[in-house]
């Protein structure tokens, strides 16, 4: 008996995801782990392995396709011993799109008869193509999709084409319907972008989530940001020590290694501001699990180094090595990048002297590294050069009042500047 291959739930939020791309074809052998495509969600790209053993019959859903709903069969699998060819089936899921493709029929009806309202919600609905979510959210936002232009795979209304839709009432549109189709294509054509050689790359669901996110904690959270310039000579001291105790193991320390452990150090010593705010709670975090920004092809992820304030460095090191590659692979599983009670990103590699972090909601905190570079430094009363950074926290100022967020700031440095204090 055929076996369905449906789109799976790669994380507990997962409602669609986009099918971006087919590791095997109709015919191919596969087997229980093997894998079998990419898939996009709004958080990464992952893959997705066989269950069953078989052949394929069928590749139901191509690659490239947006709004694929789990649950959704995307595949039929000939079963061990059975014809594959034989365990082809009709796509089930363009089925009912070719049951509504003779309803259009009366729509010349629908201009001519006099009783618009009473064919033009069903005309309408049987001729314009768009996904369960999009129709979904366009019930809710009064929008009518006759008068959307849809973005998604042969014109097809996806979600994002009806957010940006103004509400209008469906009775106006369906009596102004020939003028507003003649004047769907025009929004097609973005006048803002200048007559210059360019080249348009369609956003990954990846990049519409971090655009989404970043819009929504630059106007709903109120940051405040305080900075401090932190002597670094006494950190690299001692990582230069424990690199070469460490040698042996294979184990290197980075600077940024250090810093999650401080970090995490400061927020048990400071912990009003490990916290997390709701509209109706703060919730005091016992543990310090860190984000790490780190940049993949797809954009930013922030893989976390959970229980980073009882961790020691070698074992904070080889984590996050692991999870930085597995990151840039897409491999990485959303337990290993949902959650975390703060952020840290590093920009010193690029030579970044200072700058400002967007605070990753629903956290209350992320801290921003600068580069650390030779500066004259006042030593013991006097002038004097050293390595110094500068360092800016950027606070949910809902849920962390400036004076927490300056006693963070001071405990950060104050471990930095003595690092054995967080070795303890």
């Amino acid at each position: 008996m055929p076996i369905e291959i449906k789109m799976p739930a790669l994380s507990p939020t997962m409602e669609e995801g986009t099918l971006a791309k087919w590791l095997v074809k109709a015919g191919d052998t596969v087997k229980s782990g093997d894998l079998m495509a990419e898939i996009e969600t709004d958080k990464a790209t992952m893959e997705f392995e066989a269950v069953d053993e078989g052949v394929i019959a069928e590749i139901v859903v191509p690659e490239g396709t947006d709004n694929v709903k789990v649950g959704q069969v995307i595949a039929i699998l000939a079963a061990e011993g059975e014809d594959a060819s034989a365990a082809k089936t009709a796509p089930k899921v363009e089925a009912p799109k070719a049951a509504a493709a003779p309803a259009p029929s009366p729509a010349p009806a629908a201009p001519a008869a006099t009783p618009a309202p009473t064919p033009a919600p069903t005309g309408s609905g049987n001729r314009v193509k768009a996904s369960p979510l999009a129709r979904r959210v366009a019930a809710e936002k009064g929008v009518d999709l006759a008068s959307v232009a849809g973005s998604g795979p042969n014109g097809r209304i996806v979600r994002a084409d009806v957010e940006g839709a103004k509400p209008g009432a469906a009775a106006p549109v369906a009596a102004s319907a020939p003028t507003e189709a003649a004047a769907a294509p025009a929004p097609a054509k973005p006048a803002a972008i200048p007559d210059i050689p360019h080249e348009a790359t369609k956003l990954s669901n990846v990049r519409k989530t971090i655009a989404r996110r970043l819009t929504e904690s630059k106007q709903q959270v109120p940051h405040i940001y305080l900075t401090v310039d932190i002597r670094l000579d006494a950190l690299l001291k001692l990582r230069a020590d424990l690199n070469k105790s460490l040698e042996p193991r294979g184990v290197k320390l980075s600077v940024n290694d250090l810093l999650i452990k401080a970090l995490a150090a400061s927020l048990i010593q400071v912990p009003k501001c490990n916290v997390m705010f709701t509209p109706d709670q703060l919730i005091s975090f016992q543990r310090a699990d860190i984000s790490v920004a780190v940049s993949t092809p797809s954009g930013l992820i922030t893989p976390i180094i959970t229980h980073a304030d009882t961790k020691g460095v070698a074992a904070i090191s080889t984590e996050m090595k692991d999870l930085a590659t597995r990151a840039r692979d897409n491999k990485l599983k959303p337990e290993e990048y949902q959650g975390g009670t703060a952020s840290i990103s590093n920009m010193g590699m690029f030579g970044i002297k200072q700058f400002e972090a967007v605070i990753n909601p629903p956290q209350g905190m992320i801290m921003a590294i600068g580069a650390g570079e030779k500066r004259p430094y006042v030593i013991d009363n006097a002038l004097g050069v050293a390595t110094v950074m500068s360092a800016t926290g950027s606070f949910d100022h809902r849920a962390i009042d400036g004076a927490d967020g300056a006693e963070l700031m001071q405990a950060f440095k104050a471990l930095i500047e003595a690092p054995l204090g967080m070795l303890a």
